[in-house]
């Protein structure tokens, strides 16, 4: 190769080519963060729900409908049969419920579109955090508020170890549930297993 052509793809080619590299990877970083973090996720689901007039204004417990969340390690999502606890008397005429009540009638799955989601790779326990009396709202945003939910807060790892390391800072309702609280682990194997 000619002297002069390996010194100009070194000196004016490599370096434009890193640059470009480098710019679309940052670009392309930032432009996809909230998306790749779930921030702001809120599909339509298949029946229109209010966690404002549920979970807000009439006050149901999250526990009631996510049972489990207690027990296990999964909120688990609702079934039909839970909804339908109210709604078989409750607002019938009501257009989704009618759509609710036939999804009961014909005993289908009612396929609600999952929210928030941690990467498969990561073990997460509902219960532990639950049990300590961590109210939902601290990484699930004020549901109570939301006529539809959707992801207001980040499920990375870097979100998780802040709470972990200061959960003064980051628990809303620290002060009330402090002498049942110790720091989170930090060690990979707790979450990555």
């Amino acid at each position: 190769m000619d002297k002069h052509l390996l010194d100009y793809n070194l000196k004016v080619r490599l370096p434009i080519i890193l640059f470009v590299v480098i710019a679309v990877f940052a670009v392309t970083y930032y432009s996809t963060y909230a998306e790749r973090n779930g921030i702001g996720y809120s599909p339509e689901q298949p029946v229109k729900f209010s966690h404002k007039l549920h979970a807000g204004t009439m006050q149901i417990d999250c526990k009631y409908c996510h049972t489990g969340v207690d027990k296990s390690r999964n909120a688990s999502i609702p079934s039909v049969d839970i909804c339908m606890n109210c709604h078989t008397l409750a607002r019938k005429d009501r257009p989704e419920i009618q759509k609710l009540t036939d999804y009961y009638e014909k005993n289908r799955p009612l396929e609600w579109k999952r929210i928030h989601k941690v990467p498969d790779f990561v073990y997460f326990n509902h219960s532990s955090h639950v049990n300590k009396g961590i109210d939902c709202a601290n990484c699930h945003g004020d549901v109570k508020q939301m006529e539809v939910v959707g992801q207001v807060n980040s499920f990375t790892m870097g979100a998780c170890l802040q709470c972990h390391r200061k959960p003064e800072t980051k628990i809303s309702n620290f002060e009330e549930i402090k002498g049942n609280l110790k720091k989170g682990p930090e060690y990979c194997a707790a979450c990555h297993r």
